[in-house]
């Protein structure tokens, strides 16, 4: 279903982290858009020495300049949606917050990174509160994995009861909408579940047995904010999601020696 569109070209920005190895991050979801058919734009907040095999550093960005990249394209080229990946402080996800209430944004996707596929820590202990109690409130959609809801939650997540109840507790913090992801659970399927406040949604696709799946949850975030930005309603944007991740681990080829990317482009071989 669709919802009342600006004639413009859909447009999305991303505030992430870049991964110089281009399978997670401002480059997966760059990707993503592009995929979409949506414009996209980017505020960088860290930049990461990493591959498929590791994070070796990461240098986050001076929050001054984040909140200026953040006014810079809002006041100028503007977004219909907008996602948040890699904060990686408590600062960087203050000043991030300040941008999104400045300029109103109301489609806003939270991509709650917090530990990268090799297992490098990308948000830092100390920031899960504000991520709670700033960020989160202002989201319409929040995309935790099973670990990342285990963390918002304080609880342990080993089923469905669990799994619906942590759900429950992350839109008790603010989130109108909220999708535990399925990837870490066990069974030859990945079921998404999406509690939109009142009842409960899945999600499921046939588990495929590879390596390369660097960048799923970037770009699961990044393509529901594609279908956002293109005016669709919540759960066609999270049905197109699903769909588009699927087909872009199917279709995923060996890049490196560790956790390969995506084929964000498969549909387009």
């Amino acid at each position: 279903m669709k919802t009342a569109q600006t004639l413009d070209r859909p447009k999305a920005l991303t505030i992430a982290g870049s991964d110089s190895g281009g399978g997670a991050g401002i480059q997966a979801d760059l990707k993503t858009f592009a995929a979409f058919g949506v414009y996209g734009t980017s505020v960088i907040t860290a930049v990461t020495a990493q591959n498929t095999l590791s994070v070796d550093a990461v240098q986050e960005i001076d929050g001054d300049v984040i909140a200026k990249q953040i006014d810079a394209v809002m006041s100028d080229i503007g977004a219909h949606a907008v996602k948040t990946g890699m904060l990686s402080s408590t600062e960087i996800i203050e000043v991030v917050a300040a941008g999104i209430r400045r300029h109103s944004i109301t489609n806003l996707v939270v991509d709650p990174v917090m530990i990268a596929a090799s297992g490098a820590r990308l948000l830092r202990e100390d920031a899960n509160a504000a991520l709670k109690s700033a960020l989160i409130p202002l989201s319409l959609v929040v995309t935790p994995n099973i670990p990342e809801a285990e963390v918002l939650t304080g609880m342990k997540i080993d089923d469905q009861a669990t799994v619906e109840r942590a759900a429950r507790v992350i839109h008790y913090l603010g989130a109108k909408y909220v999708i535990v992801k399925g990837g870490h659970a066990l069974g030859e399927k990945s079921i998404d579940v999406l509690f939109d406040g009142a009842e409960f949604h899945e999600f499921s696709a046939t588990r495929i047995d590879t390596q390369n799946t660097h960048g799923t949850g970037c770009t699961f975030s990044s393509a529901i904010a594609s279908g956002l930005a293109k005016g669709d309603d919540v759960f066609a944007a999270v049905e197109a999601a699903k769909d588009y991740v699927t087909e872009a681990i199917r279709h995923a080829y060996p890049i490196g020696r560790g956790h390969g990317p995506l084929n964000h482009f498969h549909a387009y071989e």
